[in-house]
Formats: structure tokens, sequence, C-alpha cells
């Protein structure tokens, strides 16, 4: 007899359903080509049904090439080349380890401001969308509210159509490199990676210059790409002196700045340092985002060009309307005019200002501080086997923490860099305590 149960229970008649259980035999294996299935009359007594279900079971099989008869001695599993084209059952693919990310980019936004949040984007709901395609600069209203932001907060003053909104940093590095002239761009080593691939997509040359040495020379060069508030990596404030010649060595070359202010509102040693755009407007071209202050997941950024390079990009951008979402800066629109998004950063730095040091406090006995303390992450020298010990203990404990010589491509540096910023208190304790062991020599401890 056939290992097959019918339920009365369920919505399927009997027939259907014993049809699906002799399908799942064949797949299985259980029934193999060439065997002989139960006559109606004997399955109908072993399953305790009437026969005509057996017989409907069976003619359906039939109909689907699954089984075959022949006259006289009874019903069969049909051939391999008469049964149906059978999809093999998809095996669930092997899940890579899931990780709470230490990066340098993540936030912390407190869950009390979610409800300003929500707000912001049933406003946008309610609001009504511009008829055809968008402003090429950007919702005028959002312009004018980032101008008055950033003559409060970094001392640059612009008016409102001197701005470009973006659909992040890299989209603005993307969009400024489409229109400058021939040459390679310079970038800090170690710097930002995902500058570095954008100007490799765009077919440019990516010219290393060590990161904390001033730069005196931009010969061939269309753009220099920096970090000046907040190196990144490694954490430094460019001082006056390079910041001048910097400028200096851009006139001379003809090249543009490119300065990336991705964090500089979280500082909480001293006061935010100015943007080097507020020295010379020019030959900088000032790079903001709302990556860091409120959400990556919103893809929004800002855009303050030379004059020459602005018409060239507001000309192009009316005609490919690279512009980003209207909702999403619709939504920014609300948090800024809310208030919201200075009670985040608000927040945010306090936050920042306590777990910097309690980060400081495990690993300076292991390891060395590259810079100040400033933003959501520091970076920790090390030696290479501390670093990748370090990492693999994080790991067994659920965390990734980014190698420093991720960042680099021509620079000989070794270590961390650690994010504090998209974690809670207690999932940065726990990762701290596994780094620190794994600087220590310990064994990984799994989770």
């Amino acid at each position: 007899m056939l290992p097959v149960r019918l339920d009365r229970t369920r919505p399927e008649p009997l027939p259907a359903q014993l049809a699906a259980a002799v399908r799942a035999l064949v797949t299985d294996g259980t029934l193999n080509t060439g065997d002989r299935l139960p006559s109606s009359r004997a399955l109908a007594a072993d399953l305790g049904v009437a026969r005509a279900v057996v017989e409907q079971a069976y003619d359906q099989l039939l109909a689907e090439a699954w089984v075959s008869t022949r006259h006289g001695a009874g019903t069969f599993v049909a051939s391999g080349e008469t049964l149906p084209t059978q999809p093999r059952a998809p095996r669930p693919a092997a899940q890579a380890p899931r990780y709470i990310h230490l990066d340098a980019g993540t936030p912390w936004i407190d869950p009390r401001h979610l409800a300003g949040w929500r707000r912001a984007w049933r406003e946008v709901s309610t609001a009504t969308p511009p008829r055809g395609y968008p402003d090429p600069g950007g919702l005028a209203e959002l312009r004018e509210a980032l101008a008055e932001r950033l003559a409060r907060t970094r001392g640059l003053t612009v008016g409102p159509d001197e701005i470009l909104l973006t659909s992040g940093s890299t989209d603005a590095l993307r969009q400024l490199l489409g229109v400058l002239g021939p040459g390679g761009v310079l970038v800090e080593d170690p710097g930002y990676r995902a500058a570095v691939e954008t100007i490799r997509v765009s077919g440019r040359d990516v010219v290393d210059h060590p990161a904390l040495a001033p730069v005196t020379d931009l010969t061939g060069c269309a753009a220099a790409y920096v970090t000046p508030a907040h190196q990144h990596p490694l954490g430094r404030v460019m001082p006056a002196a390079d910041r001048l010649a910097l400028l200096a060595a851009a006139r001379a070359a003809g090249a543009v700045v490119v300065e990336d202010d991705y964090d500089s509102e979280f500082r909480y040693d001293v006061a935010p340092v100015p943007a080097l755009a507020a020295l010379d407007r020019t030959c900088v071209a000032y790079v903001g985002t709302a990556s860091k202050s409120v959400s990556p997941s919103l893809r929004l950024g800002w855009l303050v060009a030379p004059p020459e390079v602005h018409e060239r990009l507001l000309h192009r951008r009316a005609i490919t309307h690279d512009t980003p979402p209207w909702a999403s800066q619709r939504a920014l629109l609300t948090l800024l005019r809310d208030g919201w998004v200075d009670k985040v950063v608000r927040t945010a730095r306090r936050v920042y200002a306590d777990r910097a040091p309690r980060v400081a406090a495990a690993l300076e006995p292991h390891a060395k501080l590259a810079g100040p303390l400033a933003g959501m992450y520091s970076t920790w020298h090390t030696s290479p086997e501390q670093a990748a010990a370090a990492r693999a203990a994080a790991r067994a404990a659920g965390f990734d923490v980014r190698l420093l010589e991720q960042y680099c491509r021509t620079a000989d540096l070794s270590g961390l860099v650690l994010g504090f910023g998209g974690v809670t208190d207690a999932e940065l304790d726990r990762a701290l305590a596994a780094v620190v062991s794994g600087l220590r020599g310990e064994e990984p401890r799994k989770r």
C-alpha cells in the first residue's frame, strides 16, 4: 500500500489530496519509474474512501503524465522520458553571518525623535508635488533653509541659488567630475573609499597623496578631494598653513578643491572648524550630506560649487534631470523647519561625547589613537596581527569592525576604524570587550 493519509478536515477535495500525495512520492524517490500503483479498489479500501476518489486521482495523474496505464496490467509510474518536467526544490542559500556594523558612517538617532521623522513624511504625503520635472537646482524652499543653516553652523554665506541638491556626497562628486576638465583627482591616502571608487568609475586617475602631508602641487589634476574638518579616517583637522597651501596649489593649477564636510557638526572638544570654502569660493566646491545628521537612507546632500562650475552643473542637470527625489527633499525641509535636525544633532553630539572617551579608555592600553576624538568613530594604530585578531574577535561576538588598511592604497598603515554611532550602549560595551580581547591575543569567544 502507499504511505498516504487523507484529511477530510482540509478544504482540498480528497481526489486532489491523493493526486498531490502520489506526485510527492515520485519526486522524493519513494516511487520510481515503472513502479506499479495499487488498484483503485485496493487503495480505496486501504484509505477508507470510495473507489471513485482513487479513480479521479489516477485520471488526473494520467492527464498530467505522471502515470501510465497498461491494458489489463494496471497503473504505473511513468517513464523518465514522459514524466512532466518538475522544477527542483530550491535549496536555501547559505546565509552569510549577520553582524552589527561598527562603521564610520552610521549615526546615532535617538528613538525619542522618531515621532518627528514620521510627522515629516506625513506632511510629504499631503503636499502637492511639482508638475513635470523638478527644479534642476532642487526644491527652492529647501535650498533657502540650507543656506541659513550653512551660514549659522559652517560660517559659509551663500544664497539659495548657489546651492544644488544632490543624492549624497558621492553623487555630488560624480556630478562635479562630469563637468570638470581633463586630469586626475588627488585623494588623501588613506581616504574615503566611496570617493576613490567614484573617481575610478568616472574614468579619471586617482592620484594618491599622504593624508597628513600638505598639498603644494596640483599640476595635471582637475581636482583634489579632501576632508579638512575631520580627515577620513585618521581624524586630523587640516592645519591653517596646509589649507592655504592647498588653495594656492589649486589656483596655480586651475583645479577645484572638493571639500567633503561630512561630519563637522559633531565636534565635542571645540567649536566646529569653519569650512574651507569660506576662505575661497572661486576654487572650492563644498559638499555636505544629511547622512550623518539625519539618516544615510535619506540619500540627500548639497553642493556649493565655484560659480563657473555651478553654471555647467545646472545646465547639465536641466537636461538630465539628475536631481534627488522630490519626496526626500520635502521631508528634509520639514525636518529643518521643525528644528528636528538641530535637536537630533545636539542629542547625537552628547552621545558621541560620552562614547568616544569610553572607546579610548578601553583601547588606549593596547593601541595608539590616530587623531583627536571627534565625530562618530575613532581610528587606532596597531600592528597588522593585532588588528586582524581584534577584528576576528569582534566578528566572533557578532560585530564587524573595519581595518585601517581597507582605507589605504599605497599607505602602509594598520589598525582599526571603530564606529560608535549606529549601536546601543550595551552593544558598544560588548563590542569593545571583544575587540580588547583580540588586541590582548585571547581566543575569540563565540556569541
